[in-house]
């Protein structure tokens, strides 16, 4: 079997070194066996080893290979849809519980990078932009939203504030999250599988499950070896093809699409964003942006339905990067890439046990770097016997596309157009 690395891109190229870790070529046996080295897999795997447990996280290709090595680097809080939204998909008490993890995810990657010494550049910050006075009436019932729930650490901002955060004339307002930030995703993921090993987790790449023998003991296989475990976590998301049919026929893979310019003159890139926050617009298919700590703009947008990948990943992102920023029309781009994430009806995560054993987190819908890390906690205590977070979130409904796996992806382009067409009209 051909080896997997990272794919190009401007993650990649700058990632801080790290060996390959060993094909599983062996028959193991521990406590958990956890399937996917993305953050949901990682996030597991610490907070099960800090509570004792033997853990194997097996990956099918590098360490952060899929989406949690790809993403826009965002740190945003709360989920895909937000709280108002599971108020009306769960009871109250769950609602409630839901509600009060929606901005751990952050505390949580903080806390990881201070704890194990991460180095992932760390910036705190991060703004939603609006572009009509709709999307900021929507800023402002999502102020008064989350800080139902206790979170203070936001601030409003008019059309003469958004200008002072972004060199950009396309807003008309926005709103800044003060615990919001950004990071260097696939650092964050390499040093968060340094943790794993040190305190004794086993991970093996390119090794991925390729069939499950469930039982009172999961016997997980790859191509050259098995891991046999109390518990199985699945975290696979994107990348997990149809190692579970039932979990694939509620999910659909999707593409995004992110470029990187040239670094860019330190007085350019202040005047961009001089207070060095992220930001994303409040559109359905949104666009995101930051600077990287070498004074890069990445920008990424964009969805494709079915996460093919397109032949000119440029030629679909720089536009939109000139629409917003058209003073940086003699820069060059360095980096373009794609990945995948993996998209649910509803927009929330799919989180669950099959055959009591085989425990699962998917679906993050675009929104995955701060809920991973709560997942990876929820699991941890519901093997820890303290379940009542993770039964909250798996008492979130799960919905099969309509029209099934054939016409999944065309309904769902149907349906993102109709998006498309209020935002640009402002209804």
């Amino acid at each position: 079997m051909p080896h997997k690395d990272h794919p190009a891109s401007y993650y990649a190229a700058t990632a801080n070194s790290a060996n390959a870790r060993p094909e599983l070529q062996e028959n193991k046996q521990v406590d958990v066996c956890i399937i996917g080295a993305g953050y949901t897999g990682l996030s597991t795997a610490l907070f099960l080893l800090e509570h004792g447990f033997s853990v194997a996280v097996l990956e099918a290709a590098r360490v952060g290979f899929g989406a949690s090595g790809r993403n826009g680097g965002q740190i945003v809080n709360s989920y895909s849809r937000d709280l108002d939204s599971i108020e009306r998909s769960v009871s109250d008490s769950a609602a409630k519980l839901i509600g009060e993890m929606a901005f751990e995810g952050g505390q949580i990657i903080r806390d990881r990078v201070a704890r194990y010494g991460i180095e992932c550049d760390l910036k705190d910050g991060g703004v939603f932009a609006a572009f009509n006075p709709k999307q900021m009436r929507h800023l402002e019932d999502q102020k008064a939203l989350w800080e139902r729930y206790g979170y203070q650490h936001l601030e409003l901002l008019d059309n003469q504030h958004i200008k002072q955060v972004v060199a950009c004339d396309r807003y008309v307002g926005g709103m800044l999250d003060k615990q919001g930030g950004h990071i260097h995703p696939l650092n964050l993921a390499l040093g968060e599988a340094a943790a794993v090993e040190s305190l004794g987790g086993a991970i093996h790449e390119n090794s991925p499950a390729v069939r499950i023998e469930r039982g009172n003991e999961a016997l997980v296989h790859t191509p050259k070896g098995t891991v046999r475990a109390k518990f199985v976590v699945v975290a696979g998301n994107a990348y997990l093809g149809n190692l579970i049919p039932e979990l694939a026929a509620k999910s659909m893979p999707c593409g995004t699409q992110v470029i990187a310019t040239e670094p860019l003159d330190e007085a350019l890139a202040k005047s961009l964003l001089p207070q060095d926050y992220c930001v994303e617009d409040c559109n359905y298919l949104l666009d995101y942006y930051r600077l990287s700590a070498d004074k890069r703009l990445i920008y990424g947008g964009g969805v494709v339905y079915g996460a093919r990948d397109p032949a000119d990943v440029e030629s679909i992102i720089r536009p939109k990067m000139l629409k917003t920023f058209p003073q940086l029309e003699n820069v060059k781009i360095n980096y373009a890439w794609t990945g995948n994430f993996l998209l649910t009806l509803s927009r929330l995560p799919q989180v669950g046990r099959l055959d009591n054993n085989i425990y699962y987190s998917q679906g993050c819908s675009g929104h995955g770097v701060t809920y991973t890390h709560i997942a990876g906690k929820i699991i941890a205590e519901a093997l820890s016997s303290q379940a009542a977070r993770f039964d909250a979130f798996a008492s979130l409904p799960h919905y099969p596309f309509p029209g099934g796996q054939r016409f999944q992806i065309p309904l769902s382009a149907l349906g993102a157009m109709y998006y498309t067409l209020r935002d640009r009209l402002g209804f």
